[in-house]
């Protein structure tokens, strides 16, 4: 046998070992279970796999991001080998890893019931236990046909392979662009062949290395995601290294679920989507009205504060404006079709605002004294959403952006980014979220127009701003609109998820499509760079990202209903009514229970509608000119002047602070 040098690689060491032909990238990490996979030379590799002289390998981790993704898609095949064991005429689609977990879809007679999910995941747990070992094998598109021939989906993958349309859909899991390979489950024991697969891999070694797994649900899905395709039945699932974190996600799921927007929406009878208007469409009901209008009105505030003037455009125009922006080039799949008027000219409901901003800014002759000028609307817009995607408030078919757009010549440019990037973190702390990270999404050149040298300064003078802010900024590669670059300002909500909240674009091609022109100092026409900024992204979503934020329980000055007003008994009323008009005066928002309910069910309510305040009233505390003060925690302070407590609660309202 023959010697091969390799070098292995483990963060921050390197180092060079000698081993004989054939060597595993097992057997370089022998006696490391934690290790599941193997990266070499950039490629993800079977540990199976023999390495070769000049071998750069790395040890891939159960736990990292890579070995995350291989235990999941490596649960996603047993899932649908177990499937097929339960249910023979099973025909396979794809099973690729997602965030925090798998899917795999099937061609099946029927829906798959929750009865049928205990079945399978007992299956798995079967499967596993029997430690059946990965074992990937390469093989000719003719022989994968062959051995295939009963699964029509995998044939079709096959002819796909390498194609744009296979990297689109996630079917490149399965094919990859290079040679075929089919992965074989073999019994441990005896060898034999128990189940196999078309897919590119890497897998784990054996089904023993998935520790705790856990089916989800099932739901219908067309096949590659297009609506002309036939509707399969898609598995989710999730698997993790440990059953500590199974758990962990499992309790983190049921906490995201109590926070569903939809849910305290209609809970505290805040908003609802009407069948009857369509799905994406929501209507806002009082309490839900209330809050909306308080958190736009602090913003207009703020805005005004900050020298932006307010706008007001129409919710249609005529097709030849997003002709002339570009967005019928680049946007028409998200736009709703044109409605024919006016002698067969095309209309368009508006999918954004910068289009008709332009034409404000257009309006007339313009002058670099005028500049920066900062235009601002609460501008409600459409964008067709497939069904599949349309969910809640956070992804909507119609909604209003907070929407600004801010003329300004290059040399305003990078310090009119800074404040505004200043600006926008800071309404956001205002609104109670704290914890951000900066995305900066670069140019695709497939789906773009302007020069290289363009979108490098503004990419640039971007990166700049950002990095004045101290937070983590990530880069997004080919993440920009068509006409820039953007900064996204990424917040995580108190359980730790991620939101896209405000995002700020570099735009030196729409002010050249528009002719945008100012008078110079020195008399000559130039053209502003233009900056897009949406603060909230839309008003929903950031009401949606709100109300699960606080759990419903939302500060003093943005909820519904801010106090109410219990009495112990009828008699008690008036006085808290005067009480209640004392706190009205001050801007407080507040109520009065005068239900027939008993006392402590009036609280329940209160409670259950998720009140900051509640303020008893007796007999003794009228005589004392006092309130029994309750907070939505539960506890309760007795005897407290009234004034005392109306001061409380005007300060927790003015101060913005969370109770």
């Amino acid at each position: 046998m023959t010697d091969v040098r390799v070098f292995i690689s483990r963060e921050p060491d390197r180092e060079e070992r000698v081993v004989t032909t054939g060597t595993t990238a097992a057997e370089l990490f022998a006696g490391d279970r934690s290790i599941v996979a193997a990266r070499v030379s950039g490629a993800l590799k079977d540990l199976a796999y023999r390495v070769q002289d000049g071998d750069e390998v790395e040890p891939v981790a159960l736990t990292s991001e890579d070995g995350l993704a291989i235990l999941r898609h490596s649960t996603a095949h047993v899932m649908a080998q177990a499937v097929q064991e339960i249910f023979p005429e099973a025909k396979l689609g794809i099973g690729p890893p997602i965030k925090d977990g798998f899917y795999y879809d099937f061609d099946v007679e029927k829906p798959f019931h929750p009865d049928d999910l205990r079945a399978i995941e007992k299956k798995m747990q079967e499967i596993i236990k029997r430690g059946q070992r990965f074992s990937r094998r390469a093989v000719s598109d003719e022989d994968a046909r062959e051995e295939l021939a009963a699964e029509p989906y995998k044939l079709e993958l096959i002819g796909l392979k390498g194609s744009a349309a296979e990297a689109a859909d996630g079917a490149s899991a399965e094919v990859g662009a290079g040679q075929l390979t089919i992965y074989d489950n073999v019994d441990a024991k005896t060898g034999d062949l128990c189940w196999k697969d078309l897919c590119r891999g890497p897998h784990l070694p054996t089904t023993r290395n998935i520790p705790a797994f856990k089916l989800m649900r099932s739901a219908a899905a067309y096949w590659r995601g297009s609506e002309k395709n036939k509707q399969l039945q898609r598995i989710y699932g999730t698997a993790w290294p440990s059953k500590d974190e199974l758990k962990a996600y499992l309790d983190f799921l049921a906490e995201a679920e109590k926070r569903d927007h939809r849910k305290l929406g209609a809970e505290l009878d805040l908003f609802s989507i009407p069948e009857e208007i369509g799905s994406g469409l929501a209507v806002f009901h009082p309490k839900g009205g209330v809050m909306r209008r308080a958190m736009e009105d602090y913003s207009r505030t703020r805005h005004e504060e900050a020298g932006y003037e307010f706008v007001y455009t129409p919710h249609a125009t005529k097709g030849t404006l997003f002709e002339l922006s570009g967005h019928l080039d680049w946007y028409a799949d998200g736009m709703y079709p044109p409605m024919k008027l006016d002698g067969e000219v095309d209309y368009y409901l508006k999918p954004m605002n910068c289009p008709m901003h332009n034409l404000i800014f257009r309006g007339r002759g313009r002058s670099y004294r005028e500049l920066p000028l900062r235009l601002f609307e609460f501008g409600t817009v459409y964008r067709y959403e497939k069904s599949g995607v349309v969910h809640g408030l956070t992804r909507a078919r119609g909604f209003t952006q907070d929407d600004a757009h801010i003329y300004c010549t290059k040399e305003q440019m990078p310090q009119e980014l800074d404040s505004l990037l200043t600006f926008v973190l800071d309404l956001l702390r205002d609104y109670g979220l704290n914890d951000f990270y900066l995305e900066l999404s670069t140019r695709d050149p497939e789906k773009s127009i302007g020069t290289d040298e363009v979108w490098e300064e503004a990419t640039e003078t971007l990166r700049q701003a950002a990095q004045k802010q101290n937070l983590e900024l990530v880069l997004d590669p080919g993440g920009a609109a068509f006409y820039g670059p953007k900064i996204s300002v990424q917040a995580r909500d108190a359980i730790g998820r991620t939101w896209q909240m405000s995002t700020i674009q570099v735009d030196f091609n729409l002010p050249e499509r528009f002719e945008l022109e100012y008078q110079g100092s020195d008399g000559t026409r130039q053209r502003p760079v233009m900056i897009h900024r949406a603060l909230f992204g839309s008003i929903e979503r950031f009401f949606a990202v709100l109300l699960e934020h606080y759990a419903g329980a939302m500060p003093p000055w943005l909820a519904p209903v801010t106090a109410v007003g219990i009495p112990i008994t009828d008699e008690h009323v008036p006085y808290l009514q005067e009480v209640a008009a004392e706190l009205r005066k001050q801007g407080v928002r507040v109520e009065v229970d005068t239900s027939d309910d008993r006392m402590q069910k009036k609280i329940r309510n209160a409670q259950k509608q998720k009140v900051p305040f509640m303020l008893l009233a007796g007999a003794e505390d009228i005589a004392a000119g006092a309130v029994s003060f309750r907070y939505r925690s539960g506890e309760q302070k007795n005897g407290v002047p009234v004034q005392e407590a109306v001061a409380e609660i005007v300060k927790a309202v003015r101060d913005r602070v969370q109770v």
